[in-house]
């Protein structure tokens, strides 16, 4: 198969991994970009590789990860959500809500975030994602399971208890 054919074929699949890894629909375009670009590069030997889909999965995560780090010492905050418009019709509480646990994600360290958007948003396995990360599907509970305890915590703390820093 040529690159062209898969790129086609798998973009669709390629952005909503990306979008779900990054959480950030303009890093995700950025994310995926750069994949290609090197993916396009090496097709030749990447092309006779068993499971392609597997492989450029990983090539997405190492891309994100790979990009934080080179980035967190440039940019001083985090990127805001680019999202698309809401539904004229669509419950401000509930959009509310989303853009908090949206935040909180976002909050997380990158590897925790990989996982819940890979697990939750992507739906892939934790072999999968084992795969994508390479590590055990161990490590990927336990990331699975320090984000979500980290999730739960934030969300039942009132905002106006959660400490600004300093001391108490």
């Amino acid at each position: 198969m040529e690159f062209e054919q898969y790129a086609t074929r798998r973009l669709p699949t390629l952005i909503a991994t990306a979008r779900a890894v990054c959480g950030e629909p303009a890093l995700a375009d950025d994310v995926l970009q750069d994949v290609l670009i090197k993916l396009h590069a090496r097709w030749p030997g990447i092309a006779a590789v068993d499971n392609v889909d597997a492989y450029v999965r990983r090539m997405i995560v190492n891309e994100f990860l790979s990009w934080r780090r080179k980035w967190s010492r440039l940019v001083p905050s985090p990127h805001p959500l680019l999202e698309s418009a809401p539904a004229p019709d669509a419950d401000p509480a509930a959009l509310a809500e989303r853009a908090d646990l949206l935040a909180e994600v976002r909050a997380l360290p990158p590897r925790q975030r990989v996982v819940i958007g890979l697990r939750y948003f992507a739906d892939l396995t934790d072999m999968q994602i084992a795969e994508a990360l390479g590590c055990a599907e161990s490590t990927v509970r336990v990331h699975a399971a320090r984000a979500l305890a980290a999730l739960r915590v934030s969300r039942s703390e009132p905002r106006s208890s959660i400490p600004q820093g300093g001391s108490r």
